[in-house]
């Protein structure tokens, strides 16, 4: 009898081995994948470095404004007045901190537009659809005959990209 009843238990457990093989099933599932892009815009400047003057020429130099912004985003890009405007832009001297060198900064290499704020001047757009790196020249310009003293000036420009 021992022998019929281990043979009915191991009938029993291949059934049951058999039987969970028989219930395996699978399901499936979806889940959404998304993100937000916002317009974004990053912006990045050159010093602008007119190096030695003489008030007997003109003094040329240029510096390099770089925007980065997210595909199809427009934007406006303006530069300030500086630290020390008064009818024009102006570098102050370390000489007395009151000695000006008039200069200014222009969209273009003619130098007929000078470059303004946002709300009050001239400014450089981009409506673009591509997205990117993209560079602008900013043009400056020292005018001749300036006899100031001997001393390094300088002046700070906030360029500000509004999108």
């Amino acid at each position: 009898m021992n022998k019929q009843i281990l043979k009915s238990t191991l009938i029993a457990a291949a059934g049951l081995l058999f039987a969970n093989s028989a219930m395996a099933a699978t399901d499936t599932d979806t889940f959404l994948v998304t993100a937000t892009v916002a317009n974004s815009c990053l912006v990045s400047a050159t010093d602008l470095n007119f190096g030695a003057y003489d008030p007997a020429a003109v003094k040329d130099g240029t510096s390099t404004i770089t925007v980065t912004c997210t595909a199809q985003t427009p934007y406006t890009i303006g530069l300030d007045a500086g630290q020390h405007f008064a009818t024009t832009r102006a570098m102050i001297g370390d000489d007395t901190a009151t000695t000006l060198l008039k200069y200014e900064l222009y969209t273009e290499l003619g130098h007929g537009t000078i470059w303004g704020e946002l709300l009050s001047g001239t400014t450089v757009a981009n409506s673009s659809l591509a997205g990117g790196a993209l560079d602008y020249t900013v043009y400056g310009q020292i005018p001749a005959s300036q006899y100031v003293p001997a001393a390094n000036y300088a002046d700070t420009i906030n360029v500000t990209v509004d999108y």
